[in-house]
């Protein structure tokens, strides 16, 4: 890896827990170290191995080691820059909600993937199948997008478009370290009720 892989600007990408094609990893194990490099470099991906051994109290050698490691095993997936969209044109965000007919994730899903106005997609619980994240100029760049390329696809059954007034917080990644401990809270409000997918989307290809 290089000596510099990181700065404000520059993000690292960690791994979601996305399933792929292939089989499944086993889930690497990842100390109270690796989660503080994981939050160095979410701050400053260009940090060098040198500058990052330093504010841990680490070797460099040990970081190097350590940053490599989750390289391979697929934890970090890459380094990239962070861009503010308004600033290169892409002024409105908006999130699309899809519902799909039955028998046919494998289609819609080969469909999202090939649409460059996405952004993210992910499969949801709930009223809807489906959330895109899609950024265009203008509103009028949302609506050709929602109505002339997502609702007449045939896997598409229903589509449910709200424009983004705000993004009050876009992180590149969350550790489990950031997570509070609400244990005590969480037995005072009693169970979330959550509503399972469909069952042919829980067998989504992937």
């Amino acid at each position: 890896m290089d000596e510099t892989t990181g700065a404000s600007g520059w993000s690292t990408m960690v791994s979601e827990s996305r399933p792929s094609s292939s089989m499944p990893r086993e889930k690497p194990r990842l100390d109270s170290v690796d989660l503080k490099i994981l939050a160095e470099l979410r701050s400053n991906g260009r940090i060098s191995m040198s500058a990052l051994a330093q504010r841990l109290g680490l070797s460099r050698a040990g970081v190097y080691n350590r940053v490599d490691a989750m390289t391979r095993e697929g934890v970090i997936t890459g380094f990239s820059a962070r861009v503010e969209p308004r600033l290169v044109g892409l002024d409105i965000c908006a999130l699309i909600f899809v519902t799909v007919h039955p028998q046919s994730w494998e289609p819609f899903r080969e469909a999202i993937q090939a649409m460059p106005d996405v952004e993210y997609c992910s499969v949801t619980t709930g009223e809807h199948d489906a959330m895109l994240l899609v950024r265009a100029e203008d509103v009028g760049g949302v609506h050709e997008f929602v109505t002339g390329i997502v609702a007449v696809r045939p896997e598409v059954k229903a589509v449910v478009s709200v424009v983004v007034l705000d993004e009050v917080v876009r992180k590149p990644y969350l550790l489990p370290s950031d997570i509070p401990d609400r244990t005590d809270q969480a037995a005072r409000l009693g169970m979330t009720r959550w509503t399972r997918p469909a069952a042919d989307r829980e067998s989504l290809p992937r």
